[in-house]
């Protein structure tokens, strides 16, 4: 049995609120269970250095949490340094929206992903992939509505779920108390095609077999898929 009670492939509750900022020309709050992101897209008509005159365009992420969105208070990261974790996480966010872009068609300009962890209880990565993609449509969105983007350069979906090895038992979308304690831990982030971005999968307390990382696969797959199903009722 499942601390949460559900079953071995069930997804805690999705919900996805649009435009909870005014300024942002993308944004929504991504609600996974009991772990809540704020994700915002910027666009900048400027693009870092190293793209200019490329034709190309660039999307990147930020990512933060809030000092009490853990069950204990943590120091602001931008006043004592970004640690090790939130650098290869902000990286991971940027590259995975990346993969689901045509660069040519956003032209060269910069659209910038901050996602912002209200409240954490497992699965903030994949939370922040999966709503930060739904703040780059809606900033994608704007830009063709003004006239900005002639093409469409959004090729896919980007969602991303939790998968791992708890209690001996492959299961989706841990929550805080599952993620403790797992012994096989897994990020699976994929196209709404079905499509690998990256997978990240670790044993963390125990050894995996072949056999059962193709059984937390197959557990992703249905993961994904309702998590682009419900970011694209979000948009629609």
């Amino acid at each position: 049995m499942r601390p949460s009670g559900r079953a071995i492939d069930a997804m805690r509750p999705i919900s996805i609120e649009l435009s909870p900022t005014r300024y942002a020309e993308g944004s929504c709050i991504i609600r996974c269970g009991e772990t809540h992101v704020l994700c915002t897209a910027t666009v900048d008509e400027r693009v870092p250095s190293f793209m200019k005159n490329t034709g190309l365009g660039w999307v990147t992420a930020e990512y933060g949490m809030l000092p009490r969105a853990t069950h204990t208070r943590m120091r602001r990261e931008a006043k004592n340094g970004q640690s090790g974790r939130t650098q290869e996480i902000q990286r991971l966010i940027g590259r995975s929206l990346r993969a689901g872009i045509d660069r040519n068609a956003l032209g060269e300009r910069q659209i910038t992903v901050d996602c912002d962890v209200l409240q954490a209880d497992g699965g903030t990565r994949c939370a922040s992939i999966t709503g930060g993609w739904v703040a780059l449509r809606m900033a994608v969105n704007n830009l063709m509505k003004a006239g900005l983007v002639k093409t469409d350069p959004i090729i896919d979906n980007v969602a991303a779920i939790s998968c791992g090895i708890y209690a001996g038992q492959t299961v989706l979308d841990l929550d805080y108390a599952e993620d403790s304690e797992a012994g096989t831990d897994g990020n699976f982030i994929m196209t709404g095609s079905g499509k690998m971005i990256e997978l990240q999968a670790s044993a963390e307390g125990a050894t995996f077999s072949r056999d059962q990382f193709g059984q937390l696969m197959d557990l992703a797959e249905k993961g994904v898929a309702e998590l682009v199903a419900a970011q694209n009722a979000a948009v629609a």
